[in-house]
């Protein structure tokens, strides 16, 4: 299986005078503009994916939406454990009901995006992984999703992604 791991795009600061519960936090208008660049490069270098699972954060919900627009893939499906400040160890659980699949994109926010990521590598948080805004890790299983069962296939920040759409 491979994991497609995508952060959300670039959201407004937060404000919660604007946005008491930082939940419904939206992208900027650039932060969207700027996706949709990253949404049309995976097209171009992807075979797409069988499901795509996002935090129901409106700013992780939203770049999963210009996922489905852009790149043509499965309109999300709400995926609580990929929330912030949830432990990546619920979302392996998640992965694992998965298994059979070929492809899945999973959405979300940092820093849980990366220690996914590092316990999916190493069993642990032995690596720190940042991912930017925008940015996307393409992972690989041979079999069910574990923690130190996967192979980093790359890790590619949202500039280096847009210039790949052209």
């Amino acid at each position: 299986m491979d994991l497609y791991v995508v952060r959300h795009g670039i959201a407004f600061d937060q404000d919660p005078a604007q946005w008491p519960d930082d939940r419904l936090r939206p992208l900027t208008p650039e932060g969207e503009d700027r996706f949709r660049g990253v949404a049309r490069a995976l097209a171009r270098i992807t075979d797409g994916v069988d499901v795509t699972l996002a935090s129901p954060y409106v700013r992780a919900w939203r770049t999963a939406e210009i996922l489905a627009e852009e790149a043509g893939w499965p309109s999300p499906v709400a995926c609580q454990p990929l929330e912030a400040d949830r432990p990546p160890d619920q979302t392996i659980d998640v992965l694992r009901s998965h298994a059979r699949r070929t492809a899945i994109a999973v959405v979300g926010h940092e820093p849980h995006l990366g220690e996914l990521i590092s316990l999916l590598l190493t069993g642990g948080n032995d690596v720190a992984v940042s991912m930017k805004k925008g940015g996307v890790a393409l992972l690989s299983f041979d079999g069910t999703p574990s923690p130190a069962s996967a192979e980093l296939r790359w890790l590619l920040p949202p500039k280096l992604l847009r210039g790949l759409r052209r």
